[in-house]
């Protein structure tokens, strides 16, 4: 006969031991608790302020990289259209050529129509009048036949110049085109870089805010100590320069060459003089990415205006002034020229002397003295001599 006792409530076996349900359920919540804990968030994920000032210091280093992208493609943008609008502009002048010629043509197909006039033939001599009439009217076949090749040569030839001529257009407004693609990108990519640094900083408390100010003053206190023992270093170099010149202009045999290099020295001291002139006319101006003056400036925008002042046309980006002269030592630098920095030569000041520059900094800053180891001293990419 079958049992009919109740069977044992589920439950797990643990080591052979079938637990109670309850303690299962039990162990369960235990394990699930303990997971949720795990898995919290820390309520400390907050970033610090050194976190905060390195990455507010890394979008506006980008933006300042993608403003140098933005000026090289509006001037690859201005140049472009320049040249689409002499392409078309000698399109209409061929394409008004090739309807003159077209023209002719027309004219000598009329005259014939009314004329009748064809090929000279036997029948047209049966014709004749006279054998007089038949020659007058082969002579005049004769001209016009001469002038209508020379009318259907230069038809072909402006025909084939006008041509050559619209598609040179076409391909010039597409790379117009694909040059205001890479301008559009680029501006985007500006305003994206600096709208997420002003999202950061403006997410700082007032006490964070502070301390953040406490740690660039001590980047710009070690900034100032190193441009003062770059002073020193440059001062105890021309000392010997100078007087190793001047042992050299003792001697007979190198006069000529050291009054050279004497003149050379005077020459571009003179035009480094009006391009600090003028760099300095423009502190207390702000920062604006893509501006050239007179009111704002970037980077290289104010270099370019500087030297430009002096007689010196340098090139729009840094890209192309970092290349626009003779590459110096930092120890050998002199006032007027150009020290660029970081490895993609994305930034640019006109050296002062002391180991200090003239720069437009960044987007919120102002034209400003500052040292040229603002950014520490790896930041210095080269120094370049621009004339």
């Amino acid at each position: 006969m079958a049992s009919h006792r109740k069977p044992p409530p589920p439950g797990t076996r643990v080591a052979g031991i079938r637990t109670p349900a309850l303690a299962t359920a039990a162990l369960t919540s235990v394990a699930l608790l303990s997971q949720t804990a795990t898995a919290a968030p820390s309520t400390d994920d907050k970033p610090s302020i050194e976190e905060v000032e390195k990455k507010v210091d890394d979008l506006y280093r980008q933006a300042e990289s993608a403003t140098e992208k933005y000026n090289s493609a509006k001037e690859k943008t201005s140049k472009q259209r320049k040249e689409v609008d002499t392409l078309l502009d000698d399109v209409a002048q061929r394409t008004q050529k090739l309807n003159e010629a077209r023209e002719e043509l027309g004219s000598f197909a009329a005259a014939q129509y009314r004329t009748g006039a064809s090929a000279p033939d036997t029948a047209t001599f049966l014709l004749a009048d006279s054998p007089q009439d038949y020659f007058d009217q082969t002579q005049l076949m004769g001209r016009m036949t001469s002038r209508q090749k020379d009318a259907v040569d230069d038809y072909v030839t402006e025909q084939s110049a006008t041509m050559k001529k619209r598609q040179e257009a076409t391909d010039s407004l597409e790379t117009l085109s694909d040059a205001q693609g890479d301008l559009k990108t680029a501006k985007a990519t500006v305003q994206r870089k600096l709208s997420a640094a002003r999202e950061l900083l403006s997410q700082l408390t007032a006490e964070e805010k502070a301390r953040l100010a406490a740690i660039e003053k001590k980047k710009q206190e070690e900034a100032a100590r190193k441009a003062a023992e770059l002073a020193k270093q440059q001062a105890a170099e021309q000392k010997a320069a100078e007087e190793a010149a001047a042992a050299e202009e003792s001697a007979s045999s190198s006069s000529s060459s050291t009054e050279t290099s004497q003149t050379s020295d005077s020459s571009y001291a003179t035009k480094a003089e009006k391009a600090l002139a003028f760099a300095r006319s423009q502190v207390g101006k702000p920062y604006v990415w893509g501006a050239t003056g007179p009111d704002s400036y970037d980077c290289s925008g104010l270099t370019q205006a500087a030297w430009n002042a002096a007689g010196i046309s340098l090139p729009r980006t840094t890209y192309d002034q970092v290349n626009a002269g003779t590459t110096v030592t930092l120890a050998n630098a002199q006032p007027g020229d150009l020290v660029f920095f970081y490895d993609d030569v994305t930034h640019v000041g006109i050296y002062i002397g002391n180991g200090k520059m003239i720069h437009a900094p960044k987007p919120g800053a102002y034209v400003r003295e500052e040292s040229i180891f603002y950014d520490g001293e790896s930041a210095i990419h080269s120094v370049v001599r621009p004339a």
